[in-house]
């Protein structure tokens, strides 16, 4: 085998972990109750607003996260922050899918959170590492197929393990997850085994969640709530999608989870259009494309009828991957190797921070209102607001003497 050879398998490898990782963290750990949500909140909670309750403990463990990620990312590599966050939120994905009660499952969706931010927050970076600078929205846009792949199996698994009665046996679900979880770690310790050799790289003083580091780059208050326009407004559709089409629109479970699956297969395809489409127009110019498709979409879902909710779920999709993998671009271009874990950190804490209110805001108007409408309404306002932010955003300078992040 050449040495050229020999320098592709590993890089393949590496991005095929990250991905995979990202399933794990996000698809599984983090959107999968968005999924079996109607399912759980029937056998288990009892009400909207519980089911919202459960659904902002996991936000609020990955804001929990978040902050001590900023806080250990300058002496942790990322990849043990990688191998940490899949620990968790495999043993979160097996817990839930042994809940009894509700207790149990929200201490079970708590550990998915806490691993979600200790493997997103260093995704984006490690997939950059290896690939050349002019490629980090690829690279970054691969980071969101992981997720949106997982976002399609998800829903699969929802659609294939049915109870009797017709409803999602929602802990069949959880346990090939938490299956898939454990080989994707397995798969970690042996690609990345050699990562520890590699010293941890100190940077200046991080401050709170990494907002001293953050406001230190051009554009950062507009990034940050933009961020959190985004965390806010997506959480509000993909926590009730399902939901909204089975009480609000006559779907029956079966087609509500082939279009959540819809939504996946178009995330799956976002990142990977959005991420290079941003590194030849503009990272902010893309922001705003993607946050006017996820405000329409929105609009769209609220009709109850094909073909419009078809092209929802596509435009949603799309924009639900697209978003973060543009803001992470946008981070990697404005940090080196030492800045990029608090600068990152301090913006999904923002993030973090939208996503917790998201949950527990739609699941009282939900209760209020009787129906999610309001709900939909509210995340396309978030949608325009996020868009006008993204439009004053300058375009990020490359951080001065990037330092290299070897992974193998």
């Amino acid at each position: 085998m050449s040495a050229g050879r020999r320098r592709v398998a590993p890089m393949v490898l590496v991005l095929a972990v990250v991905m995979a990782a990202t399933c794990v963290a996000q698809a599984f750990g983090r959107f999968t109750y968005g999924i079996v949500l109607p399912a759980v909140r029937d056998d288990l909670l009892g009400s909207n607003r519980t089911a919202g309750l459960v659904g902002t403990l996991n936000v609020g463990a990955y804001l929990a996260g978040t902050l001590a990620v900023a806080a250990i990312s300058t002496r942790l590599r990322p990849v043990a922050l990688v191998r940490l966050g899949l620990c968790l939120s495999t043993s979160g994905l097996l817990l839930a899918s042994q809940a009894e009660r509700a207790p149990a499952l929200a201490a079970g969706l708590v550990v998915t959170g806490l691993g979600g931010a200790a493997i997103w927050i260093p995704s984006p970076r490690l997939a950059a590492a290896v690939l050349p600078p002019h490629r980090r929205g690829f690279a970054a846009g691969l980071v969101g197929t992981g997720m949106g792949a997982g976002l399609v199996l998800a829903g699969w698994l929802a659609d294939v393990l049915r109870t009797d009665a017709g409803g999602v046996a929602w802990r069949d679900v959880y346990r090939v997850e938490g299956a898939v979880g454990v080989v994707v770690l397995v798969a970690t310790l042996l690609v990345l085994r050699d990562e520890e050799r590699v010293a941890p790289v100190p940077g200046p003083g991080a401050g709170f969640g990494g907002f001293a580091a953050l406001r230190r780059i051009d554009g950062w208050l507009a990034l940050a709530l933009a961020y959190a326009s985004f965390g806010f407004m997506y959480l509000l559709v993909f926590a009730f999608l399902v939901a909204r089409l089975e009480d609000d629109a006559g779907f029956s479970p079966a087609e509500a989870s082939a279009l959540f699956s819809a939504v996946g297969v178009a995330a799956a395809c976002g990142g990977l259009l959005l991420g290079p489409l941003s590194d030849r127009v503009g990272r902010p110019k893309v922001l705003v494309a993607s946050f006017c498709a996820f405000g329409l979409s929105t609009l769209a879902f609220l009709t109850g009828d094909q073909p419009w909710v078809a092209l929802a779920a596509v435009g949603a999709g799309i924009s639900f991957s697209g978003v973060p993998t543009v803001i992470a671009a946008y981070v990697v271009d404005a940090t080196d190797a030492s800045t990029y874990g608090p600068v990152f950190s301090g913006a999904t804490l923002a993030f973090g921070v939208a996503q917790m209110a998201a949950p527990q805001v739609g699941g009282l108007l939900a209760d209020w209102r009787g129906s999610f409408t309001s709900v939909f309404l509210l995340s396309a306002a978030v949608a325009a607001v996020g868009a006008v932010l993204s439009s004053r955003l300058p375009v990020a300078r490359e951080a001065e003497a990037p330092v290299a992040d070897p992974i193998l």
